[in-house]
């Protein structure tokens, strides 16, 4: 059964998170022999320098290119055809390419190549264990473009008896829901950076249920998420 809107989702961790120190520009070193694998290949050792600054690594002498934005996400499922069916017809993703046994798809409004890619496993397959017995993912979290559109999956995951908790994080708006294969998922708008006030800010401290209807009051339930945040500000170009 969904839960109502007004409770928070489920975490392994209710304590806040301290911000100041995740941000603040502290330079670790990092050992200068360092082996690393890749998913397809042996191991490599670097035994040049490297540094995090800020948060991102830089290598003496190689220019600064730091990661920009999540590209892509796999998920293991028992049926892939199931879960194509899950995600279209509920978040709008489309396929866009596949093979036996794997689909890729692209999020409805984006331009990536792909943005969810999908391996079946069979239905053998056993639940995933990550955050109750293993490490692993928690979640993905997908972002939508207005309160509007929160408010309309909203109905649409709870009929599908997929939404499982709706939560106030101060800068963020958001829906918990899981897949056919029990694998978490976000929905969340994002305030935007013109509209951020000490108010939102002080609120990501802690996690509280979400009221979409005093929040479409409070910032309008058209207004684009995310400006200036996780989108570019056209004002700033």
């Amino acid at each position: 059964m969904a839960a109502p809107l007004g409770t928070a989702a489920a975490s392994p961790s209710t304590r806040p998170i301290d911000l100041a120190t995740i941000t603040q520009a502290a330079v670790t070193r990092i050992p200068a022999t360092s082996a690393t694998r890749h998913s397809q290949g042996p191991i490599r050792t670097d035994r040049r320098r490297e540094y995090l600054v800020g948060g991102c690594r830089r290598v003496p002498g190689v220019p600064n290119m730091p990661v920009h934005r999540l590209n892509h996400a796999v998920l293991y499922v028992r049926d892939v055809e199931r879960s194509v069916a899950f995600y279209g017809d509920l978040l709008g993703f489309r396929q866009v390419m596949g093979f036996p046994g794997a689909a890729f798809l692209q999020a409805p409004g984006s331009t990536n190549d792909h943005d969810l890619g999908l391996f079946q496993l069979g239905p053998a397959a056993g639940p995933s264990q990550a955050g109750r017995a293993t490490v692993g993912l928690y979640h993905l979290a997908w972002e939508v473009d207005t309160l509007a559109e929160l408010e309309r999956l909203a109905g649409r995951l709870g009929e599908a008896g997929a939404l499982v908790g709706a939560s106030d994080h101060g800068t963020t708006k958001s829906l918990y829901a899981k897949d056919p294969d029990g694998l978490e998922f976000e929905v969340a708008w994002v305030v935007p950076a013109g509209l951020l006030d000490q108010d939102a800010l002080a609120a990501r401290e802690r996690i509280g249920p979400l009221d979409l209807d005093r929040e479409k009051r409070r910032y309008g339930a058209e207004t684009r998420g995310g400006v200036g945040i996780s989108v570019p500000d056209p004002a700033q170009a």
